[in-house]
């Protein structure tokens, strides 16, 4: 049985195939993901994502992080502590948000994989084009939860599902590392079943908000 690994519901149909590939739909928190059975490998993602050129020094490689970084900053109390989660080898973003004074650490888990980060309380957590890579959703979720403090600020970036017709054709989905598809109904969903006020910023940004108490 085949369970969706972002909310373990069973409830489950196809939802399109291409040359490589079988996309599955959820009933209930509407994420699309690929087939389990066809998942890659630690060895071939890490291959993928050596090719990437995500360099501090890239402009357009900033420009990208400030339409989540602008606004986020913008939201924030000053000296806030932050996990920037997924953040591939070099932590761009991480360093952007301290230079704003505020108090930062970084996760990745092939490249900064430091466990100890989610032993800590956070006042705010940044996921810039990584979330569409987690085989686990769910349980990555739950752990955010867990260390994201009262009234804390969930910021993600990923490209949005939108429809079946549109995905068929999505570039977003030949990327073999991405695996898990989110919609604005699986954020709505995600906001509800766990007491987040979701707000959606952009056409690829959401933030959701912890409640106070």
């Amino acid at each position: 049985m085949i369970l969706c690994p972002l909310c373990q519901h069973t409830s489950i149909g196809h939802y399109h195939t291409d040359k490589r590939r079988d996309y599955l739909h959820c009933y209930r928190c509407a994420l699309v993901f690929v087939d389990p059975d066809q998942l890659p490998s630690p060895e071939q993602e890490k291959t993928i994502y050596d090719l990437h050129q995500n360099h501090p020094d890239d402009a357009g490689y900033l420009t990208f992080l400030r339409r989540l970084a602008i606004p986020l900053l913008e939201r924030l109390p000053a000296n806030s502590q932050g996990l920037d989660y997924g953040c591939g080898p070099v932590p761009v973003l991480a360093k952007m948000l301290a230079v704003e004074g505020h108090k930062m650490q970084w996760f990745d888990p092939l490249y900064h994989p430091l466990p100890s980060v989610h032993q800590q309380r956070v006042d705010f957590i940044s996921c810039t084009e990584a979330i569409e890579h987690f085989h686990q959703p769910g349980a990555i979720w739950h752990n955010w939860m867990d260390m994201l403090n009262p009234g804390g600020c969930l910021a993600i970036m990923t490209k949005r599902v939108i429809s079946v017709e549109r995905f068929a054709h999505w570039h977003y989905k030949n990327d073999q590392t991405h695996v898990s598809f989110f919609s604005e109904d699986t954020f709505h969903w995600l906001a509800t079943h766990h007491n987040l006020q979701l707000e959606v910023v952009g056409s690829d940004v959401v933030f959701l908000y912890k409640a106070t108490v």
